[in-house]
């Protein structure tokens, strides 16, 4: 990842992604386009693919505002049998709160039917959907406590799945829809991460260190 810039937006069609980087750059938004397929999934068999597009947290606003206006322009070509047509109010509006995992497209749609349906949404409200969704977004995830006791083992045994174990649960972050970064996992676990890795590293130190001396004798 490209330094100062975080993922913004990601997709499962290159095309799409670039289509999108274009519309961005064309309106003076800087922004990177990364092929973030996973190469262990191609050797296994798994051909789905992920595209990011990365650009500064300080142009998430801005960016989002653009797509989601580009989008709105598009609903009046919009098929008869699109799928969320069928939804229901409480499946709209949870597309609207959910927006991080929707397109913009659909985003604009789920608001759109529910104004026509007389539950439209004001930017109040909006807003106020968004700080929660964030809070939500930002809370660590749940008790690790079997990556911590595999993490230990690893240690123990051997040192170096020890070393990436904890340091995953150590320094792993994700980015929220704001484009504000946080820590993955609660500041417990993040500790027992650290203590893990530090054990790794000693245990591999040493067997490294008794290995030179079993081969000097």
């Amino acid at each position: 990842m490209s330094h100062n810039y975080v993922t913004f937006k990601k997709y499962p069609d290159a095309k799409q992604a670039r289509a999108q980087q274009e519309l961005l750059l064309e309106n003076g938004i800087e922004c990177i386009f990364v092929n973030a397929s996973s190469q262990l999934g191609s050797l296994s068999g798994d051909l789905s693919q992920e595209f990011e597009l990365q650009l500064h947290p300080g142009n998430f606003e801005k960016a989002e505002e653009l797509l989601e206006k580009d989008a709105e322009s598009m609903l009046n070509d919009l098929p008869e049998d699109y799928y969320l047509m069928a939804f229901t109010n409480e499946e709209l509006h949870d597309v609207v709160l959910k927006h991080d995992e929707w397109s913009e497209f659909d985003y604009m749609l789920a608001r759109r039917l529910l104004a026509e349906r007389g539950h439209e949404i004001d930017e109040a409200h909006l807003r106020s959907m968004r700080n929660e969704r964030i809070n939500e977004l930002a809370q660590p995830e749940k008790d690790q406590k079997s990556w911590i006791a595999a993490g230990y083992l690893f240690a123990i045994l051997g040192g170096f799945f020890g070393i990436i174990t904890g340091y995953v649960l150590w320094s792993a972050q994700k980015t929220l829809p704001n484009g504000k970064m946080v820590y993955s996992y609660s500041a417990k676990d993040r500790t027992q991460g650290k203590n893990i890795m530090i054990l790794g590293i000693i245990v591999l130190v040493a067997l490294i260190g008794l290995w030179l001396f079993t081969k000097e004798q």
